[in-house]
């Protein structure tokens, strides 16, 4: 049974996750994106997310306590810096894991790792732009252009007669 086992080991000793995990972490925030396995992206979430939510607050303690997690100063001036500030208004899921298919090697499921709020394609900017349908229009237009051709015959009955010669006229010449 599984009872009381959160902890995925990614096959590595506990030492090794960990420095696996931190340099994933510093990656993620450095690059913004990270293409990982599934199961790596999953671990990386859980270990990640707390350090994002710690980011929120600048302060000297909450640097200390992300630099004990990440051990890279770089990594932790980025999030404290441009990261932090994108994310403060946001409650919580900072990450996106996108999957891209299985791996050549060993069929293994890859993904894509990303901070939500630096993808420019998913940004809810993009999202809210409408798509212009013509559809509408047309129906529309065609209704008026029936209305318009309704009133222009019912106020003007000489128009039908000339075309109605015209019609007689071109008869008679291909008689003669």
């Amino acid at each position: 049974m599984r009872h009381s086992k959160k902890v995925n080991h990614l096959g590595r000793q506990a030492g090794h996750r960990s420095l696996m995990l931190a340099n994933m972490a510093a990656s993620l925030i450095k690059h913004k994106t990270i293409n990982t396995t599934v199961a790596k992206a999953k671990a990386l979430r859980k270990y990640v997310e707390p350090l994002l939510t710690k980011a929120k607050t600048d302060s000297q303690h909450s640097r200390r306590i992300v630099f004990g997690y990440l051990q890279d100063k770089e990594a932790v001036k980025v999030l404290f810096g441009e990261v932090s500030s994108k994310i403060a208004d946001r409650p919580g899921g900072y990450t996106r894991i996108l999957k891209t298919g299985n791996r050549l090697g060993d069929n293994a499921e890859m993904c894509l790792i990303e901070l939500v709020d630096f993808n420019e394609h998913y940004s809810s900017t993009a999202t809210t732009t409408k798509k212009k349908s013509r559809r509408g229009a047309k129906k529309k237009a065609d209704s008026a252009e029936v209305v318009a051709d309704a009133t222009v015959a019912e106020d003007a009955p000489e128009a039908k007669a000339p075309k109605a010669k015209a019609k007689k006229s071109t008869d008679d010449k291909k008689e003669d």
